[in-house]
């Protein structure tokens, strides 16, 4: 789909929709990384490394090691949250946390939260860290249900609905996290790519990923949803 095209159709819906209120609230402003803070672990043995998040030519970027997480400062619930993201050189892997609360609860890295997955062609995915949801189809998407699991070890990985949504290479892909009560939406480039129900968590911070690979994010924007 064309990505004007999906903007235009994107901001109509917010216009449209009962559910939303009028404030978009630019989560990064494009300058700096005020309202966020970063959780290194390697950092706790060596103060003096170098952050892995930076801001290069106005976009936030994760450079993808040492590994860690760059979460808001606020914690949010029912929220439309539009991230404007691309690989800047070989593509890998990261993500967008949502409802992220305890640090380092998985693996001593992962804040439990809900993680949508941005890795290259398994963008839309979730993983459980420490927290839970339900999809339709849970045993061909999930794997068999006694392995099911939210801590290490388990099948915390819930397979998307395409894995052929991501725009080439190069090229922003626009991703929209829907989470409203216990529900949590993902459209990537327009398709809905997943969906959920019964999650554990209902709010918490938004957190986005050094886990490899550079990613630029160009905007990361949320829009509060009525109860």
């Amino acid at each position: 789909m064309n990505l004007l095209l999906f903007n235009t159709s994107f901001i109509a819906c917010l216009l449209l929709c009962t559910s939303c209120t009028s404030q978009l609230i630019p989560l990064y402003n494009g300058k700096n990384l005020d309202g966020w803070h970063a959780d290194i672990p390697d950092m706790d043995s060596i103060p003096d490394l170098n952050t892995p998040f930076i801001v290069r030519d106005g976009l936030l970027v994760s450079l993808g090691t040492p590994r860690g997480h760059l979460l808001t400062d606020d914690s949010f619930q029912n929220y439309r949250l539009e991230v404007t993201y691309r690989f800047e050189g070989e593509p890998g892997n990261c993500g967008v946390l949502v409802h992220a609360s305890t640090p380092r609860a998985l693996y001593s890295m992962f804040p439990k939260s809900l993680e949508v997955q941005m890795m290259h062609e398994q963008a839309g995915d979730f993983w459980c860290i420490v927290e839970d949801i339900e999809v339709p189809d849970m045993e061909v998407r999930r794997g068999p249900k006694a392995e099911w699991g939210i801590t290490e070890g388990k099948k915390r990985r819930i397979l998307n609905l395409t894995d052929d949504s991501e725009n080439p290479l190069g090229e922003w892909n626009t991703m929209v996290i829907e989470c409203l009560h216990d529900q949590i939406k993902v459209w990537l480039n327009g398709d809905l790519v997943n969906e959920g129900r019964n999650c554990t968590a209902l709010k918490g911070r938004i957190a986005i990923q050094a886990e490899g690979a550079e990613v630029a994010f160009k905007t990361i924007d949320l829009v509060h949803l009525k109860h």
